[in-house]
């Protein structure tokens, strides 16, 4: 198996988790673009053997008020049978370490409000949920009705 079919395949347990569909097979090439041609995000991966079970999936932001970058998390996932063994917490702090050697300002992530186990461990970590804001997010039509660019009818 390869490292994108072991990578999918890890994506594909997050989607099932989250209770959503994986990304399709044009999705799929456009993330390995973006991951190792782009470098628009970035991938660490965990390696149990020649088996990968856990992975993270991160990008950079900017804070205008900080004036430093932020690295944000898109996804941290462990197969789970491998969870409990520490391989959540080396994937998160790999990604710490990354945005203190980017000079980062700070680290951020969202988590689904019914995961407890992940707010347990992160806020046992010490980060804090972010009461006073709420996120919002424009779907690929929402795009386009946003940016004026309807299609016609």
């Amino acid at each position: 198996m390869s490292d994108a079919e072991g990578f999918f395949g890890l994506l594909e347990g997050l989607a099932r988790f989250e209770h959503l569909e994986p990304p399709s097979e044009a999705g799929r090439r456009r993330l390995l673009a973006d991951i190792f041609r782009k470098r628009r995000i970035h991938l660490l991966v965990a390696v149990e053997g020649k088996r990968l079970v856990g992975y993270a999936l991160y990008f950079f932001s900017y804070s205008s008020f900080l004036a430093k970058p932020t690295l944000y998390i898109e996804d941290i996932f462990v197969l789970e049978g491998n969870r409990g063994s520490g391989i959540g917490m080396n994937l998160f702090r790999r990604c710490a370490k990354e945005a203190m050697k980017e000079k980062c300002g700070r680290m951020e992530w969202a988590v689904l409000k019914w995961n407890k186990g992940a707010i347990r461990f992160y806020e046992g970590l010490g980060a804090r949920r972010l009461g006073d804001w709420d996120v919002f997010r424009l779907s690929e039509e929402g795009l386009r009705e946003a940016s004026g660019n309807r299609p016609s009818a």
